[in-house]
């Protein structure tokens, strides 16, 4: 099925089809599947040709691995001034997995440029006159092949298309879910497109037949949100789209740098071949290949014996002749190495972030400075990232109110990114204690910030003694 047959025939203009050719391309170096280049031909000799599979240093997923790591793990810290508005927004989170799935879409964000999350009400209960009773707040997370906007302005998405893939007996479905301003709110759209072999835009279900469906019985057919506010949020790489710079979608962290993955695989596969086409070889006589009693003398599943020819000059070669290949051990290991050193510079990691060894590709783990590349390229897609994190956020305070919970949206969001690999957080946490000690930090403070918690939540769990002194 092509969505774009779809989205024409309805009338909907998006990002141009080319685009998702190229998420397509870098998902395929990220999966170490390059349509052309991962499988290649070599002539024989004999009038034929051998299929050979690249071997692959892997480095899109890599640099997609650590890019993830950098920017959301375990050690970030979301913090709202209002106590029960952020045990609330955290509660949500932990039921939502978002630090698994959120570190994942990290990753997925780094190799395809973009993502996105909708918290959504599930099973709600609402009166006739349409007030919502209950309902539980969920999130669906969106990767790039899935996200298709329809209007933004100075590159923030304004409206969009999401499509969510399914399969029930064996048969394929997706939904479309649209995020569209109507008059003065955004109204959510769902429909769901059976892939029908022979037709480009798919078989779109009546209502009827799509509730007989188990993924989408309670779906809703349309959504009123009441709010001018969108209830999705894109999240990207905070870098320029050069690839196509008329539209708002990010790029892979490693699209221009295309070509020093190319050359990584050919010399690592190159390398590869070394060992395989330099093994020790031994050629013997014929007379050799024998027992006495007519046996092989050897194992000819082995590919280390060869016959001489019956020709061959015994006086002056002798009956058993060895080929030990020299490997190009330092060649190999040098030019990987400088390509690493330019892959790492490309995709803002500085130089010296990775070094081939024997026994791999080993990674930086040093306290960087912040003067280097590698600082301000995380402190650069930090900024996108903690935008998308508050708006998320937002969204999700703004679902609990309609739920009827006593919560605050105007409540200031502190987002504290992991910098343990830009500052020695021991001896700065050694710093805060001496400043305590001396009176030029409040306590309470001292615990907010390395506790994770609130002020107020910090001065209420203040050790007693320390509220006796004060």
């Amino acid at each position: 099925m092509n969505i774009f047959s779809y989205f024409k025939k309805k009338g909907i203009d998006t990002v141009d089809a080319s685009f998702y050719r190229k998420i397509k391309e870098w998902t395929s170096w990220y999966n170490g599947k390059v349509r052309n280049f991962s499988f290649y031909k070599v002539y024989t000799g004999r009038g034929t040709y051998k299929r050979c599979d690249r071997k692959s240093l892997g480095m899109a997923k890599k640099l997609s691995e650590d890019i993830a790591d950098l920017l959301l793990n375990e050690r970030v810290t979301i913090t709202l001034d209002n106590e029960r508005t952020n045990e609330f927004v955290h509660k949500i989170l932990d039921k939502n997995h978002f630090l698994v799935q959120g570190n994942d879409y990290q990753e997925r964000k780094a190799y395809s440029g973009t993502v996105a999350y909708i918290p959504y009400l599930d099973n709600m209960e609402i009166t006739e006159d349409g007030e919502i009773l209950s309902g539980n707040i969920k999130m669906n997370y969106v990767d790039a092949p899935n996200i298709y906007p329809v209007s933004w302005n100075n590159g923030e998405v304004t409206e969009c298309i999401f499509l969510f893939p399914h399969t029930v007996n064996r048969k394929k479905y997706v939904q479309v879910q649209s995020h569209l301003i109507q008059g003065e709110e955004y109204v959510i759209e769902n429909t769901v497109l059976q892939c029908v072999s022979g037709s480009q835009e798919g078989a779109e279900l009546p209502e009827e037949e799509w509730r007989k469906l188990k993924p989408f019985a309670n779906m809703a057919r349309q959504v009123h949100t009441g709010s001018d506010k969108p209830q999705f949020v894109i999240d990207r790489l905070n870098i320029t789209n050069n690839a196509d710079e008329s539209n708002p979608m990010g790029i892979a962290i490693f699209a221009n740098a295309i070509d020093i993955l190319k050359k990584l695989d050919i010399e690592f596969d190159s390398y590869c071949n070394e060992f395989l086409l330099g093994r020790k070889r031994i050629f013997v006589a014929p007379e050799l290949l024998h027992n006495v009693d007519g046996t092989l003398a050897f194992d000819p599943e082995e590919g280390i014996f060869y016959n001489l020819p019956e020709d061959y000059d015994r006086g002056k070669e002798g009956l058993i002749k060895d080929i030990d290949m020299q490997i190009r051990t330092e060649a190999h290991s040098a030019a990987i190495n400088d390509d690493l050193n330019y892959l790492s510079l490309k995709c803002g990691f500085g130089t010296n972030r990775y070094r081939f060894e024997s026994s791999g590709v080993k990674t930086a783990t040093e306290i960087i400075s912040e003067n280097s590349d590698m600082y301000r390229m995380i402190k650069k897609h930090e900024i996108i990232l903690e935008d998308a994190l508050k708006r998320l956020i937002k969204i999700i305070i703004r679902l609990g109110i309609v739920l009827k919970e006593p919560l605050n949206e105007d409540t200031d969001i502190t987002i504290e990114f992991d910098d343990s690999i830009i500052e020695d957080k021991e001896t700065e946490r050694k710093q805060d204690m001496q400043d305590v000690a001396i009176g030029a930090m409040a306590i309470e403070e001292y615990r907010a910030k390395w506790y994770g918690e609130t002020v107020e939540q910090a001065r209420k769990n203040l050790p007693e003694q320390n509220q006796v002194m004060e």
